[in-house]
């Protein structure tokens, strides 16, 4: 009778071993560990670029904003913290109003705020930076660089949330205002109470991402000599001829501080999104 080679056991030993990670780590410890694998790699990479170590330590401060810039004012990433801050402020409010002024039965109200959104979403931010910038003081109005700053980036991504807000109202069911309707709430109440509510778990995600946008395009904001993260990132290179370690400094703070906002965005979404926990 003839004798079959058994298959070896290792790869068997192996593949029982891979099935069973999944019930020895939950999700949540695979995906640290996922991260912790790829941001080794990224730092790996980073590493490469032979850095001076030392140059990022001695700038750090400035960066992060922890020392005040010449003026007695804010500088790095406290000043950029506090332009996206503001300009998020305005920017809702701005892009609120005009997703109204969108569901409006007002031709005028329907013109300004499509033409609002037409020409900020149809023009380059940087333009849009130097002509209030530079084109104010020619009818009297002398800005300062970061209430220019602020009030460019606030048009500018008022005018992409305008689209979001409208989106995310028009989504909502038309049958829950009916029914609002019918158990005699006013329109107002039912927008506010019933429509808006929903509408933010829609609205949430899109709007996240462009105030994450809005971070990263701070930095044009340097262009009129504001000592943000990028300015401070750029004339330190100069002084120092050593760009890789302060552009990369940039970098990893830009980065922080998105995570800081997805965090936000992840305990918004969890909050407005009770009433779908189980269908996800």
């Amino acid at each position: 009778m003839t004798a079959f080679p058994q298959p070896p056991r290792l790869p068997r030993l192996a593949a029982g071993m891979l099935s069973a990670l999944p019930r020895l780590f939950g999700f949540r410890v695979r995906l640290y560990l996922t991260w912790a694998a790829l941001l080794a790699l990224c730092v790996a990479f980073f590493l490469t670029f032979d850095l001076k170590f030392s140059v990022i330590a001695d700038k750090w401060p400035n960066l992060v904003g922890i020392d005040l810039g010449p003026n007695g004012f804010l500088q790095g990433a406290a000043l950029t913290l506090f332009l996206s801050v503001c300009s998020i402020i305005v920017s809702v409010l701005l892009g609120f109003i005009a997703a109204l002024a969108r569901l409006s039965s007002s031709a005028v109200a329907f013109g300004i705020a499509t033409f609002y959104a037409s020409f900020f979403r149809g023009t380059p931010l940087l333009i849009q930076i130097l002509l209030i910038y530079l084109g104010l003081p020619q009818i009297g109005l002398v800005p300062g660089a970061i209430t220019a700053g602020i009030l460019a980036l606030s048009l500018n991504y008022g005018a992409y949330l305008s689209e979001i807000f409208r989106a995310g109202i028009l989504g909502v069911a038309h049958g829950q205002r009916e029914a609002a309707l019918a158990l005699g709430m006013r329109r107002g109440v039912i927008f506010w109470r019933i429509v808006l509510p929903q509408a933010m778990r829609t609205i949430l995600p899109p709007t996240t991402n462009q105030f994450i946008s809005m971070l990263k395009d701070s930095s044009l904001v340097s262009v009129m000599g504001v000592w943000e993260i990028m300015f401070l990132a750029q004339s330190y290179g100069r002084s120092s001829y050593r760009y890789i370690e302060l552009l990369t400094a940039a970098a990893v703070i830009y980065w922080l501080l998105s995570i800081g906002l997805e965090l936000i965005q992840a305990r918004l979404e969890r909050h407005y999104g009770k009433g779908f926990q189980e269908r996800r």
